[in-house]
């Protein structure tokens, strides 16, 4: 009876601590994928129902027991034999005259899919892209046809200015987007946050997000081992992305923000504050806001824990306990009837590994509840209304009405091995796509 007790207790120890506000927001919901019968639920009602994972225990595997073994395998793991996905890459030129790198999967050549199909929008972490193992782990499931296994959904890498081989074409410089941690957690959550109830996507889940800038860089600081180990060996990162596209920087000439990069690539093994104090604070984006007087101030200006209060959509939060890079977690949200947030016992920066089927071998546990909120928002969830501004054309930039400072078009095909050829018009296109049950990961 003891061993049972025990093992009960052990069991319950790892099951992830969920977090819903007082009132949980109500949804429109199916009762099952392609059902008319539709029902309104909670949201809370809605993760219970549809998200059986994050009420199962995630073990970590006995050999990587910690945050900082989980952490080490996601950058010392081999995993280029698994989760295989192919992308078509598309060139979209934004109003400030910069580039990004738009990977799309399934490719031209297998795209079958129909015009509804949901999207899965993914925007990767610190001089990351779309080959990087923790994307290809969410992708691979949610992408793969549905006779497969799959969900059969599109999914959309966004690669950020400077980062997956995109090239740099105007000063308001990558730093921004190469902004540290788990970046993309971050730009998504205070997207939808700025946007609100604008938001052309209709849910969001932000894995690892670092959330509080400020305090998370002061842990970074405090502790000799994240000093030296995980501070520097970002920054090491950003400058080998800086060093990448010096020959970029150069055709700016003496602008201030080339002489920040420059400054920055003189340091030797500095720490990511002092990276980001040198560069990301001074040209990390256009002005205003950018310059900032110190990586703090630009710290505080981009950290996303206050703005989970504003999102307006279905948005499932996951962070592990013993993440050696965020260690501050904004767990109640504002008491924001849109949130959920898990927190797992284990699990490390972006790792989350447990034991695979044969010794030895590892698989991410974090893609069995992402895919299922992946399930429960595209096929589950009806969107009540229209989601976004009108679209229209100016200058053959896509612009929202009433939003003249943002836009982007089609300027070329990215040099993948099979190139999406878009069936028509571009901008009809990403009209369609910007249109479609969108999910932001």
């Amino acid at each position: 009876m003891m061993g049972v007790f025990l093992s009960f207790v052990t069991a319950a120890y790892y099951i992830p601590k969920l977090h819903y506000a007082s009132s949980p927001a109500t949804v429109s919901a199916r009762s099952s994928p392609g059902s008319k019968d539709i029902q309104r639920v909670s949201l809370r009602a809605l993760v219970e129902a549809r998200c059986p994972s994050l009420f199962q225990n995630f073990r970590p595997a006995w050999w990587l027991f910690s945050g900082h073994l989980q952490t080490a395998y996601c950058v010392l793991g081999d995993f280029s034999r698994i989760d295989k996905v192919e992308y078509d890459r598309t060139l979209l030129r934004t109003l400030d005259g910069g580039t990004i790198g738009i990977d799309i999967t399934p490719p031209g050549n297998e795209d079958t899919l129909k015009e509804d199909t949901p999207i899965v929008v993914v925007l990767h972490g610190l001089t990351g892209g779309s080959h990087e193992s923790y994307v290809r782990a969410i992708l691979a499931p949610a992408c793969t046809p549905v006779e497969k296994g799959g969900l059969g959904y599109r999914g959309i890498v966004v690669n950020f200015r400077g980062c997956a081989g995109v090239p740099i074409t105007t000063i308001p410089a990558c730093p921004a987007d190469w902004r540290g941690f788990s970046l993309g957690a971050n730009v998504l959550t205070r997207y939808l946050a700025e946007e609100g109830k604008q938001s052309r996507l209709i849910a969001g889940c932000a894995l690892g997000c670092p959330w509080d800038l400020v305090k998370n860089s002061d842990s970074l600081q405090a502790h000799w081992f994240q000093r030296n180990v995980y501070s520097k060996g970002m920054a090491q990162n950003l400058q080998k992305l800086t060093e990448r596209h010096i020959s970029e920087f150069a055709q700016f000439g003496d602008h201030p923000a080339t002489q920040a990069v420059r400054n920055g690539l003189v340091e030797k093994a500095p720490s990511l504050l002092l990276f980001d104090n040198t560069v990301t604070s001074k040209c990390g984006g256009s002005s205003p806001p950018f310059p900032f007087p110190t990586a703090y101030d630009y710290y505080r200006w981009a950290s996303s824990h206050k703005s989970l209060a504003e999102v307006r959509v279905p948005f499932l939060a996951i962070n592990a306990d013993d993440d050696p890079i965020v260690q501050s977690l904004p767990i109640h949200a504002g008491d924001n009837e849109w949130v959920v947030f898990a927190v797992t016992r284990g699990g490390g920066h972006l790792g989350w590994f447990e034991a695979g089927s044969s010794f030895g071998q590892v698989k991410r546990w974090i893609s069995k509840p992402v895919v299922e909120w992946l399930r429960a928002v595209g096929e589950i969830l009806v969107v009540d209304g229209p989601h976004g501004r009108p679209l229209r054309e100016v200058d053959g930039f896509l612009k929202e009405v009433g939003r003249d400072d943002i836009g982007c078009k089609e300027i070329g095909e990215g040099g993948h091995v099979v190139v999406w050829r878009m069936k028509k018009d571009c901008l009809l296109d990403c009209r369609a796509l910007i249109d479609r049950r969108c999910i932001l990961l």
